[in-house]
């Protein structure tokens, strides 16, 4: 079905938001800070939630006390100055990598199907690290059925991690969890056809304003973009490799 146009739409953080803690309710969070900042969801709506505090909420703290580096992972610390306890998580956590240059960065193929720097592990002070979570999706569904209950209006929620590209410096933002949203649409015009990562786009809208290296804005609203519902399948869907 050829997605309907949408020509304009408004974005805004949820903030001040509290920080949070292992294990926290991260819906009853965002809840709260909807009531504390007098702010409505509308129907239509989609959260986009930064995966980090997703991790954090569903406890995937690692203590690289606990990782011991195997051969593989000592060889590629040596070359790209990356921690090994952190290499080895990387290898754990992917059933391919290569090198994006000489020395790195090193993009993985998580074992859910994406394609990742450091296959989306997130350093956590200088002792641990953050897996993503174990189904992104599913913790997608999680958050959108409880915001939904909660607040009473049918949104969308995508989760989303910043992740580089193996052709560029810099870092962009891309999805890897949804729900309520169809995670492609199709373009058409002059008989041409275009089929988009459309939770991509909108995860990469998202994070113009979402909190990078200290900025505490984890959670985004962007309301009026024009979006077909789905009958359950999240970022997966459009993954070329799947576990």
């Amino acid at each position: 079905m050829t997605a309907a146009p949408t020509s304009g739409f408004s974005a805004f953080a949820l903030e001040p938001f509290p920080e949070i803690q292992l294990g926290d309710d991260l819906a009853g969070t965002i809840t709260d800070v909807l009531t504390r900042t007098d702010t409505r969801l509308q129907n239509g709506d989609v959260v986009v939630v930064a995966s980090k505090v997703v991790s954090v909420a569903e406890k995937r703290h690692v203590d690289l006390a606990d990782i011991t580096p195997g051969p593989e992972a000592l060889a590629l610390s040596a070359r790209t100055g990356k921690p090994a306890e952190i290499v080895q998580l990387i290898l754990d956590s992917s059933t391919t990598h290569f090198l994006a240059t000489e020395k790195g960065p090193i993009i993985a193929r998580h074992t859910l199907g994406y394609q990742l720097t450091s296959a989306g592990i997130d350093r956590a002070g200088s002792g641990g690290a953050w897996l993503l979570p174990v189904d992104p999706d599913a913790s997608a569904r999680a958050l959108r059925d409880a915001l939904t209950a909660s607040t009473g209006a049918t949104v969308a929620v995508i989760i989303a991690d910043s992740d580089g590209r193996a052709d560029r410096r810099g870092a962009t933002v891309i999805s890897i969890g949804a729900a309520g949203i169809a995670p492609l649409r199709i373009t058409e015009h002059g008989g041409k056809w275009q089929e988009e990562t459309f939770t991509d786009l909108i995860a990469a809208a998202a994070g113009i304003i979402l909190g990078q290296r200290g900025r505490g804005a984890p959670v985004a609203v962007l309301r009026g973009i024009i979006y077909e519902g789905t009958g359950g399948e999240g970022v997966a869907a459009m993954l070329h490799h799947r576990p």
